[in-house]
């Protein structure tokens, strides 16, 4: 059983305990799903997720506000149980966060429906050429008539095949440099759009190249003012950020629990757990463990209690709990020897699971350069 000692922290109110051994329950009961087909697992999660009333949590209602100290209690969980679980739930909010911040009655419309499980959403941000570097965006947006027509390409995108709409950031030319940038709401069925490319990664998930040849969508689609795509997407991922390190905190604490029961496990020669260098590795996993802990929910704290920018807490949030997440993923496979590596042993799902959290919504390096320019300003 995972350690649950931190929900003791001043960090939390009375609700996000009482939050926290609900989900616990249901997660218990409901996961973790069967993985074989991965469209289809994705979509019964959002269902599932939805009638649950999790997926209320991934937006905020008219005059409510985000709550990231509960959006990383849920993803931590979730992680722990079942990653593809913790991606299904991570994507409503991700992907409708440009909605949910910015958004318009109109648009608000969509939000109510993947808060409720009814709709599956995509953020398309990543290029070919545009990763971490947001401001190299190269997708346009015209204006023609009373509306715009985007072309381009995005890559890498989360639900990419299966979402019933995307946010999508494109070049619009408002200003120099990121103030070129503009948000725009497009439905996944809109005439022009098309899945180029399905791509397979090492952890499975839904994930596909998206062509716009000309994708027409009405003046209404467009989120926020325009030009103001690079703060959407910054303030996105500011909220979002934070909840990764609690998704590297359930993968984490999932590792460290399957390393203490094989060293508690009775062999022939003895248990791991007697030798010395074992109780190290097991102490350090548990520190890192607790110190990215931390991390997380400061950044979360912080956030909840008003802050109106995080961006150093939240990259510090992200970059360590992800890099120590790795680390201890890495030693629970290493005191698992041969088992380790192999197919279907919980440790070796984590050591696929964990890898791609140190680069998706900002590589570890370039959450570096966010901590050290906000020192150096």
């Amino acid at each position: 059983m995972a350690d649950r000692s931190f929900l003791d922290w001043p960090f939390f109110t009375s609700a996000h305990r009482e939050l926290a051994g609900r989900l616990e329950d249901w997660c218990a009961a409901h996961l973790p799903v069967a993985h074989g087909d991965v469209d289809a697992a994705c979509r019964g999660l959002v269902a599932t997720l939805g009638a649950g009333g999790w997926l209320v949590h991934t937006g905020a209602g008219e005059g409510e506000r985000l709550d990231i100290r509960t959006l990383c209690l849920i993803r931590e969980t979730l992680a722990r149980h079942d990653g593809l679980a913790d991606f299904a739930f991570a994507m409503q909010g991700l992907g409708m966060g440009a909605v949910s911040l910015f958004g318009t009655a109109e648009q608000r419309e969509w939000l109510q429906r993947t808060r409720g499980g009814g709709a599956i959403a995509g953020f398309a941000l990543t290029e070919p050429g545009a990763g971490s570097d947001v401001a190299a965006t190269a997708t346009v947006a015209e204006r023609v008539g009373g509306g715009w027509r985007l072309s381009g390409e995005k890559t890498y995108i989360s639900n990419g095949g299966i979402a019933d709409v995307y946010v999508v950031i494109a070049r619009t030319g408002e200003g120099p440099g990121a103030k070129r940038l503009s948000a725009f709401l497009m439905p996944a069925d809109a005439p022009g759009l098309t899945v180029a490319e399905r791509i397979e990664v090492m952890a499975p998930h839904p994930l596909a190249r998206l062509k716009l040849d000309g994708v027409a969508l009405p003046e209404a689609a467009l989120i926020g003012e325009p030009g103001g795509g690079f703060k959407v997407a910054m303030t996105v991922l500011d909220h979002f950020r934070p909840t990764v390190g609690a998704a590297a905190l359930g993968f984490a604490r999932r590792a460290l629990d399957a390393a203490v029961e094989r060293a508690r496990r009775p062999r022939p020669s003895g248990l791991l757990a007697d030798y010395q260098m074992v109780q190290g590795h097991v102490a350090d996993m548990s520190l890192k463990i607790d110190a990215a802990a931390l991390l997380v929910y400061r950044a979360a704290w912080a956030k909840d209690r008003g802050a109106a920018r995080i961006s150093r807490e939240a990259a510090m949030a992200k970059l360590y709990a992800t890099e120590a997440a790795q680390e201890v993923v890495d030693m629970a496979v290493q005191l698992h020897g041969g088992d380790g590596v192999r197919t279907g042993i919980a440790v070796e799902r984590l050591y696929r699971e964990i890898r791609a959290l140190r680069i998706y919504e900002g590589a570890s390096d370039v959450q570096r350069l966010v901590i050290a320019r906000s020192l150096l300003a």
